[in-house]
């Protein structure tokens, strides 16, 4: 009876985490999101520009990790 009250509170925890697993589209407001955090980087990068060594840092960063 033990071994199936341990499988019983097994199945909703990995039922939740498949579903959570598969959520890899962005909804509107994280889009929105998304859009405010590089409007505000950007403004960032306007007031105190990167010097070579973080270019080259970010160049890598975007190779890496497209």
């Amino acid at each position: 009876m033990a071994r199936w009250l341990e499988f019983a509170r097994l199945v909703p925890l990995v039922g939740a985490l498949a579903v959570f697993a598969g959520c890899e589209s962005q909804g509107p407001a994280e889009q929105v999101g998304e859009n405010l955090d590089n409007a505000a980087q950007d403004v960032g990068d306007a007031l105190d520009p990167a010097g070579p060594a973080e270019e080259a840092g970010e160049a890598i960063d975007e190779t890496l990790n497209p």
